[in-house]
């Protein structure tokens, strides 16, 4: 009789520990800033961060993102420190991400990879899912290609196709079918959205979006001005993928729309906002942005700016807007001296508390202000037959 095997347990199976590395280009405030977020990106997949590194460079090294020395410091502290985590606090190409794991023996990971997984996680919808799936592909394929070289080396002679190759074209063929069937599907969410859109105009309503910085409370906004319980609320990145459409009552008769979608952050891969543009396109096409900032953030606003980089990307910048300072309660005066560096900038800034709904009554008010421009240029224009 043979003997039976022992249990064992597997010990290279060990929990995600992370050391964070972004470069310091001129002595830029913001690398620190950035890394603060990845911190931050990587507590909501609950991996803990165990040191943060930076390297004063005029720019990223092209081959390996960090230079080799750094590499080898990196390897050190993280086989001493059980790391087995490097996080990039930018975009990788596949040659970088390679010569990184080589020269660290560590999974690397960059950015836009995190970010992904934070939206792969919270992505419950049909809908949203297919655009996370999408941008996953179109990040994927350039590191298929590199990939792609690479398997044609070991597979096949001069002048032939080796096995290598076709397994990497076969899957890359594969992956672009997929891509072409979820391309088509939005397309169709698109249709859909552009249809309610036109009835909604058509009907007269006047529409306004909120847009701004990841976890700056929108949703919570959205769910007091709305009354309604059921809109989720939650103190983590990205918590939005799908939008929101509530209908917001004025306090003296009245009403419009108010619609609530994806949060935006520095650095937001280009994949995710390709994928997402079904979504984002009820923040183009609205007729006032409420641009929501967190004034308790330690910079509130740089994350402006970053939000209205990515506006600019959608050709939603020069839109009419409200500027809505949240979270007053944090901030008590400084929410103030926020407001008036804003309004100095030309800016339109209302401070408001979503919780309580301090501010509520004139965020309305200039609401309807702009609803009011809004139907006297409507009743200016000629009539359709």
């Amino acid at each position: 009789m043979s003997r039976q095997k022992r249990s064992s347990i597997d010990l290279s199976i060990r929990p995600r520990k992370a050391i964070v590395c972004g470069v310091d280009i001129n002595s830029s405030d913001d690398t620190e800033v950035s890394l603060d977020e990845l911190v931050m990106l990587l507590e909501n997949l609950d991996i803990p961060t165990l040191a943060r590194v930076t390297q004063k460079r005029s720019a990223p090294d092209p081959a390996s993102f960090v230079g080799a020395g750094k590499a080898e410091e990196i390897r050190d502290f993280a086989q001493k420190s059980e790391a087995t985590l490097l996080v990039v606090d930018d975009f990788l190409s596949p040659t970088q991400k390679s010569n990184l794991q080589k020269l660290t023996s560590m999974t690397v990971w960059d950015r836009a990879f995190v970010i992904m997984k934070i939206f792969e996680s919270r992505a419950h919808t049909a809908e949203a899912k297919l655009q996370v799936e999408l941008a996953q592909y179109r990040y994927e394929i350039p590191s298929l290609k590199g990939l792609g070289h690479q398997m044609s080396r070991t597979g096949g002679g001069i002048g032939t196709r080796g096995p290598g190759e076709t397994e990497f074209e076969r899957h890359r063929r594969k992956l672009e079918r997929r891509m072409k069937s979820i391309t088509s599907r939005l397309e169709e969410v698109k249709e859909r959205r552009r249809d309610r859109r036109e009835r909604r105009r058509k009907d007269g309503a006047f529409t306004a979006a909120l847009v701004g910085y990841t976890n700056s409370g929108k949703s919570t906004l959205l769910r007091s001005l709305s009354k309604d319980s059921g809109i989720l609320t939650a103190n983590q990145l990205f918590s939005t993928l799908d939008t929101v459409v509530r209908k917001i009552s004025f306090r003296d008769g009245g009403s419009f729309l108010l619609s609530d979608t994806v949060g935006f952050i520095r650095k937001l891969p280009p994949e995710l906002v390709a994928a997402f543009r079904a979504t984002l396109e009820e923040v183009s096409e609205a007729d006032l942005l409420l641009l929501v900032i967190d004034s308790a953030d330690k910079d509130p606003v740089g994350n402006m700016e970053i939000v209205l980089e990515t506006l600019k990307e959608l050709k939603a910048d020069d839109l009419p807007r409200i500027v809505v300072l949240n979270k007053i309660d944090k901030t008590e005066s400084e929410a103030e001296f926020i407001a008036m560096e804003l309004r100095a900038r030309g800016e339109d800034a209302i401070k408001v508390c979503a919780l309580t709904g301090e501010g509520f009554g004139e965020l309305l008010e200039r609401v309807k202000r702009h609803a009011m421009e809004y139907y006297e240029s409507r009743m200016a224009l000629p009539q359709e037959e």
